[in-house]
């Protein structure tokens, strides 16, 4: 087992700044050739040392972003008009729709792959979507689709 002392986020392993033991091969196969790790000389702990504080904050700011996103976004209801026929959608409500009306009704950015549908919206009705903001922060609104009056 050798310490080898992180350069990048590693699945399984551990952040960049985070010393870890590792069997000898790894390091010297893997982590080390790909610049995935360092030793962990006082030289690069004190480095990543402040790329790791960095790294807090920045992860800090986007959770604190993700919780007062929530705030506004939970029970929050979204209203689509559509032609319909029995009740079934000419064209479903795209994601991309859905991300487009929160930020402008809300003046939130998310991208459209944080919105969960568990299948597409082709039906007129109330359905729940989630959000996935943060880690375990999610939101949950409500998309209304309303049948378009039809012109004539």
């Amino acid at each position: 087992m050798i310490e080898v002392l992180l350069t990048q986020s590693v699945e399984k392993l551990g952040e960049p700044g985070d010393i870890v033991k590792v069997a000898d091969g790894y390091a010297r196969n893997y982590l080390l050739p790909r610049k995935l790790a360092v030793l962990p000389t006082p030289h690069h702990i004190n480095q990543f040392k402040r790329v790791r504080e960095r790294r807090e904050l920045e992860l800090k700011a986007r959770e604190e972003w993700a919780r007062a996103a929530q705030a506004k976004l939970d029970g929050f209801a979204l209203t689509f008009s559509r032609k319909a026929h029995d009740g079934k959608l000419y064209s479903s409500v795209r994601r991309e729709e859905i991300v487009e009306q929160i930020l402008q009704k809300l003046n939130i950015e998310i991208p459209k792959d944080k919105v969960e549908l568990d299948a597409p919206i082709e039906t007129l009705g109330v359905h729940a979507v989630k959000i996935s903001l943060y880690k375990d922060i999610t939101a949950s609104i409500r998309v209304h689709v309303e049948e378009e009056p039809s012109a004539g």
